[in-house]
């Protein structure tokens, strides 16, 4: 699926799409992402054989990861890059087996040296994980 721009700038969408596919973690888990719009970043992926635990449910920290990601995209749309110094994250359901999870960061409030961001994770129309998130802002971006 190819990702839509849903409001930044056209140098840093094309800056942040080439660096999401580059990225080795985000090609492991499979995540894809779908939009980005300032403040805000939608990604998705399949749960998978190798996602699953030992009792057959989706890995709480591929959850996690989705999560962050989601995050961290979100911040990195406004044209600079966060460190994640705290992540929250409340398992309200489970992912199965097949399952499509849509995490959908955004970004709550940037101050000048910290960012507040939170998503949804939801498997279909299930809510299965509620994050958020805290970001140190590193450097703007060179794009």
């Amino acid at each position: 699926m190819t990702p839509v721009n849903q409001g930044i700038d056209e140098n840093l969408f094309a800056y942040l799409t080439k660096s999401i596919e580059q990225a080795p973690f985000y090609k492991l888990l499979g995540i894809e992402l779908l939009s980005i719009a300032p403040g805000q970043a939608v990604f998705e992926m399949e749960a998978r054989h190798e996602h699953t635990n030992s009792i057959g449910l989706i890995q709480g920290g591929l959850v996690s990861s989705l999560a962050d990601t989601s995050m961290g995209i979100a911040v990195r749309s406004l044209g600079v890059n966060g460190a994640t110094v705290d992540l929250s994250v409340g398992f309200t359901g489970s992912a199965r087996l097949g399952d499509v999870l849509r995490a959908e960061g955004r970004v709550v409030k940037a101050g000048k040296e910290i960012i507040f961001t939170e998503t949804k994770v939801t498997a279909g129309k299930r809510l299965i994980c509620y994050s958020k998130a805290t970001f140190y802002k590193v450097a703007e971006l060179e794009y």
